[in-house]
């Protein structure tokens, strides 16, 4: 299977969200600024966050996920009649998704007992 037209798809596609997703926000934007609106709004404010360890923890559990996948991708290929690819491939994505969701649950429990402390 050649990989190659769907990749070019999806870049195609991108691009072409983007640039409609750009033009309708600009449209936007202007029609803001000339209601008034006071254009201080769409400049974000750059804020650190909260927990300094969130990167490290997020990719932590995200490689300790692909490490248990590629284990049980092997144990699976082995023990069933499953082709190695998608035994691989499953079971990385499924806890490296995983890693990545206890991460996200920790890291908000972080958060929330730091501003109750404060």
């Amino acid at each position: 299977m050649e990989l190659e037209p769907i990749f070019i798809s999806a870049i195609i596609f991108g691009f072409t969200y983007a640039v409609i997703y750009l033009f309708i926000r600009k449209k936007e934007r202007m029609a803001m600024l000339e209601k008034g609106v006071d254009p201080a709004i769409f400049q974000q404010p750059i804020s650190k966050p909260k927990y300094s360890g969130a990167a490290a923890l997020k990719y932590g559990l995200l490689f300790i996920g692909v490490a248990i996948g590629i284990f049980l991708g092997a144990v699976l290929d082995e023990m069933t009649t499953l082709n190695d690819e998608a035994s691989y491939f499953s079971m990385l994505f499924l806890f490296g998704g995983m890693g990545l969701v206890v991460a996200h649950y920790l890291e908000k429990k972080e958060v929330k007992d730091a501003n109750t402390i404060n």
